[in-house]
């Protein structure tokens, strides 16, 4: 008979209002196989992509397991594991396409996790994987950033959501990479968060952001990451984007984007998507791995810090229904964890 283990899941796609929106459930505890990790976790972090999964989709057959964040330590390893060994205490953002995080023991391929920042609790790294991830992929790769502060001297950086989880981390990295980081935040608390986290300047994402980037000297931005309604800022951004500029966003949209308005401009957009190198294991899939062990470098030389903000305790479906709550309030700043207890 096989081992069982705690976990928190749906079979029904609920508003989190209901109370079956989660459930604690026991499931068969994993083994680990292949190139797979079995990780102890510690903490998890919820994002917004967690709220999205649950309230989108049909009745399960078996619980579904959400979670794409987490630190933990290695229980034991796959035969063809290399990276880590049982001890290992590790983080990562997992997959979407394979059980999610909120449970006693999670699998994960070793070519997306890494060790996690020696200077970091638990829940304080548990904070860091996906955000760090999208971030450090839309600036270094989709926006084709360099990391030499000497090169992007005089370049500029419209990070429009510059207070929420992404934003909070992409903030510090443009602002480590030397450029002029401009965030935009609607409330004097994320105002004061995005100043605090490498902003040079803020202007409000709602009120048209072109003036407002005039007030500032600032008639074009060389790149612009969008974290909040690509739709909604689609002409704001074509207005403030530089002629060969480029414009990456995370944020999926129904509308159509008139792309033919940056034509003149030889203007670049681009999505960036987390989860694509596991979800189509790409040949550089391990590249997570060394991107998310640059992150903990930064973090154990205090170039960069972690984004929790809030924690709650007990990894159960009562606290993770809580976290839920929190993210769909539009209102976080930072990143919220449940730690086990």
């Amino acid at each position: 008979m096989s081992e069982q283990m705690n976990a928190v899941g749906l079979y029904k796609h609920l508003p989190i209002s209901e109370d079956n929106s989660l459930v604690d459930v026991t499931v068969d505890k994993p083994e680990a196989f292949g190139h797979d990790i079995l990780v102890k976790i510690q903490a998890v972090s919820v994002n917004p992509v967690d709220t999205k999964v649950r309230a989108n989709g049909e009745e399960e057959q078996e619980p579904k397991i959400l979670g794409y964040d987490a630190a933990g330590i290695v229980e034991s390893v796959g035969e063809e594991v290399s990276s880590f060994k049982p001890g290992d205490e590790v983080y990562y953002a997992g997959v979407i396409s394979r059980p999610g995080t909120n449970s006693e023991f999670h699998l994960v391929d070793e070519r997306i996790a890494a060790k996690k920042p020696q200077t970091l609790s638990f829940r304080e790294a548990a904070a860091l994987p996906l955000t760090s991830l999208t971030a450090w992929e839309a600036l270094y790769e989709r926006l084709g950033i360099s990391e030499d502060k000497d090169t992007n001297k005089g370049k500029s950086i419209l990070i429009i959501g510059a207070a929420g989880g992404v934003g909070s981390i992409a903030t510090q990295l443009a602002y480590d990479a030397g450029l002029t980081v401009i965030g935009t935040a609607s409330r004097q608390e994320t105002v004061t968060w995005a100043e605090d986290h490498g902003a040079h300047h803020t202007i409000n994402h709602r009120d048209p952001l072109p003036p407002q980037l005039r007030d500032l000297g600032i008639e074009h931005v060389d790149y612009i990451f969008c974290l909040s309604s690509t739709a909604e800022h689609w002409d704001n951004m074509v207005e403030a984007i530089a002629p060969q500029g480029k414009i990456c966003s995370i944020v999926e949209t129904e509308n159509q984007l008139d792309l033919t308005a940056l034509q003149q401009k030889s203007a670049a957009f681009v999505w960036e998507f987390m989860f694509t190198r596991p979800l189509f294991q790409t040949e550089d899939v391990q590249e997570q791995q060394r991107i998310l062990a640059r992150i903990a470098e930064k973090i154990d030389s205090n170039s960069i810090q972690t984004t929790l903000t809030e924690t709650l305790t007990g990894l159960n479906a009562k606290q993770l229904q809580e976290a839920h709550k929190k993210v769909e309030s539009g209102k976080m700043i930072g990143k919220i964890v449940v730690e086990a207890e």
